[in-house]
């Protein structure tokens, strides 16, 4: 979501690269709630940071303590600043689809709002 939510915000001006600790496969409610502020995510193939093959990255942002000892590592020898954003794991959420949903959103708010901040970045459109 991260990923997809700079690249509606930053459009071509920031190249990024989406990556996590381990590849998976489309995450459901990651696409619906992507889907409701009209981005289509459901393209997106989750891969591992260990798939990255390009590592011309000035910066990696890792939203997981696992993620983020994985980013130290690999940008050892690098010049990439390498920061942590602690964001809670929607996929731990447990009850209702809504409740599973409203956990989704959270995340997206969340990173959508950091996003916003740190990149200084307002988008083409509003979300």
């Amino acid at each position: 979501m991260a990923a997809a939510l700079l690249r509606h915000l930053a459009g071509r001006r920031i190249y990024v690269e989406s990556a996590g600790v381990r590849p998976g496969r489309p995450d459901p409610f990651a696409i619906a709630v992507m889907d409701e502020i009209g981005i289509d995510i459901s393209d997106h193939v989750p891969r591992a940071i260990d798939d990255l093959h390009d590592l011309g990255f000035d910066l990696i942002v890792t939203l997981a303590p696992e993620a983020q000892h994985k980013a130290l590592e690999l940008a050892q020898g690098y010049a990439i600043d390498v920061v942590y954003w602690p964001t809670p794991d929607p996929t731990l959420t447990t009850g209702s689809r809504e409740m599973i949903l409203d956990a989704y959103r959270e995340v997206r708010d969340r990173l959508f709002d950091r996003i916003k901040a740190e990149f200084q970045v307002q988008g083409a459109g509003g979300v």
